[in-house]
């Protein structure tokens, strides 16, 4: 098992292994010019994405190997994404050294830095640029997962016949895919799935910061169900047609979700204001969304005023990949999400 974060070699394709989906994307070229190949999408049940039983496990490892097939993908080398709660994504700031250096020193100082023991765990960086608060120092990305996780899933999908060549933080996925290739300015993501919400900060395209809060899609499901007192069918229909829009039903829908969604903004809030303190003279331009957060009626509106009157939109999953004219109606109806996995299938080697 060779595999470790970041690394990648050669042709291969992008594996998104979510809770309630599993997603594949195959590009073609490097650089700022990739094409679509293939992708596609498979339901997976929650219970059993969210299981470690064996079992289950091989469930998900047949839907892999049947998707895979399906969609047409012929090469058996694969980058995986790893969910924000399995990992740690974190900026750090470090001496000035060289990248040798650095591994050397992440080596025996990790432990300060990431909240598992570093011996248990898989760990990369990646300099930044200087850190914008000490002129002497580096500003460094650190990711992290345990091994005992990484190997499991490396272990699964070698079952299948696949080549695990590299694992990735889901945050840097997301980063790459919705940050244009040309952009230097800094925008938020917000990407809201099932059961989770990443909020992801990027500068000149790189993450400047990554937080990650239990609240998502089944957490608006159940407060309009128990606020409400209606079944799951209802509720879902309720949330993604009216959403924040105080004008419809009377604004119930509204008052059922607000509680939940206030969470979401407390962070945005949070995020934004540490950013400004550790990036003074670089200005947030913008906040895009995925996920759930791009289909929430009122969303938009909401986090923006939340956040001071920044622009907020959906974000365009596929603005760094060409593809035939053809195609862009079906992918635009599935933009929120295949972020994650375009953002993984965009990874050069580096």
């Amino acid at each position: 098992m060779k595999s470790s974060i970041f690394n990648v070699v050669g042709d291969f394709f992008a594996l998104d292994i979510g809770s309630s989906a599993i997603r594949v994307v195959q590009l073609r070229g490097g650089g700022n010019n990739h094409s679509l190949v293939k992708y596609g999408a498979a339901p997976v049940d929650v219970k059993v994405s969210l299981s470690d039983a064996p079992a289950d496990q091989k469930k998900i490892s047949d839907l892999i190997a049947a998707l895979v097939s399906e969609v047409g993908i012929s090469t058996r080398n694969v980058v995986v994404g790893l969910p924000s709660n399995k990992t740690f994504v974190t900026i750090v700031d470090l001496p000035k050294m060289s990248p040798q250096e650095l591994k050397g020193t992440i080596k025996y100082q990790a432990d300060q830095y990431i909240p598992m023991s570093a011996d248990e765990a898989k760990i990369n960086s990646v300099i930044l640029g200087d850190s914008p608060t000490d002129p002497a120092k580096m500003e460094v990305l650190l990711a992290s997962v345990t091994n005992k996780f990484s190997e499991q899933r490396m272990e699964m999908l070698e079952g299948i016949g696949l080549d695990v060549i590299a694992l990735e933080p889901e945050a840097i996925a997301l980063a790459r895919a919705l940050t244009p290739s040309n952009n230097t300015s800094a925008q938020m993501i917000i990407d809201m799935g099932e059961y989770a919400t990443d909020i992801v900060i990027t500068s000149s395209g790189a993450p400047r910061l990554v937080r990650s809060i239990p609240t998502g899609g089944q957490s608006l499901l159940k407060a309009a169900m128990q606020n409400l007192n209606i079944d799951e069918n209802q509720a879902r229909q309720f949330v993604y047609k009216f959403g924040l829009d105080s004008s419809k039903l009377e604004g119930q829908i509204n008052r059922a979700l607000l509680s939940t969604v206030e969470v979401v903004s407390s962070e945005v809030q949070k995020s934004i204001k540490f950013f400004n303190s550790r990036y003074p003279n670089t200005p947030l331009a913008g906040i895009v969304t995925t996920g759930a957060a791009a289909l929430l009626p009122g969303f938009h509106q909401y986090i923006s005023q939340a956040a001071g009157n920044i622009p907020v939109q959906a974000g365009n999953t596929w603005q760094n990949v060409s593809y035939s004219n053809g195609a862009h109606e079906q992918l635009m109806s599935v933009n929120h999400q295949f972020a994650v996995a375009a953002g993984l299938a965009q990874r050069s080697g580096e």
